[in-house]
């Protein structure tokens, strides 16, 4: 084969809490509006048919306390938090069984999104990738295997903006359980190790601005963070 013209991006590997291995992401799948007062708050209503999903690329992503500079294109960039499960097994029109068996572990995971953006191409009826889609919009905290976790349950799940309390609610408040939304996704594809799946945010996302220290964690998963750099 011939010689490469040039590298590109590596995506993260996300350490494992208490391994000295690491997780490869390979491919991001999200969960749009399964929390019903988050979907409320953003003006919709809730399909409750079926979960719908965007994607996210994986280099596009970064690990816990990255300090990243304001994204260029919006003057409303929001946080998200969110749950994240780790695939480590194939599955294809997975049964609740094997869905709850190819999850390898969780963790917390920030969805920054360009809001003004999204709504603008939403209201086109256009995809929302310029809005979601962003370089350091993934954020990854480590991760916890499946079996050292007592979750997803009703752990509390939160999040701040420079010590102050922005969102907060239960995982229990889910539309779409982890269950579920593995089953319904692997009706589409072929699920594999290395797939990631953000599960929706809950109520009370906003705006941040450069300099900003975001915050969010899980009962018992290891917390994520965001640093805004300062504007020069």
């Amino acid at each position: 084969m011939s010689k490469l013209l040039f590298g590109l991006p590596e995506t993260p590997v996300v350490p494992v809490r208490g391994k000295d291995t690491g997780y490869p992401v390979g491919r991001i799948f999200c969960v749009g509006r399964n929390y019903a007062a988050h979907a409320a708050e953003m003006g919709n209503e809730v399909d409750r048919e079926a979960p719908f999903y965007f994607t996210k690329a994986a280099a596009n992503a970064v690990l816990t306390d990255a300090v990243v500079p304001y994204p260029p294109g919006t003057e409303n960039f929001h946080y998200e938090m969110e749950l994240a499960v780790a695939l480590g097994a194939h599955v294809f029109r997975a049964s609740p069984d094997a869905a709850r068996a190819s999850v390898y572990g969780y963790c917390c995971a920030l969805d920054m999104t360009r809001r003004d953006l999204q709504i603008l191409e939403r209201q086109k009826q256009r995809p929302w990738d310029l809005g979601k889609d962003l370089e350091n919009g993934t954020v990854l905290a480590p991760l916890m295997p499946a079996q050292e976790w007592g979750g997803p349950s009703d752990q509390r799940i939160w999040l701040e903006v420079n010590g102050e309390i922005r969102q907060q609610a239960t995982l229990s408040e889910m539309i779409w359980s982890v269950t579920d939304i593995i089953c319904h996704l692997s009706g589409f594809y072929h699920l594999r190790p290395g797939d990631l799946i953000l599960t929706g945010t809950p109520a009370g996302v906003g705006a941040v601005q450069s300099g900003d220290r975001i915050r969010g964690g899980i009962d018992g998963l290891p917390a994520v963070g965001l640093e805004l750099a300062a504007a020069e």
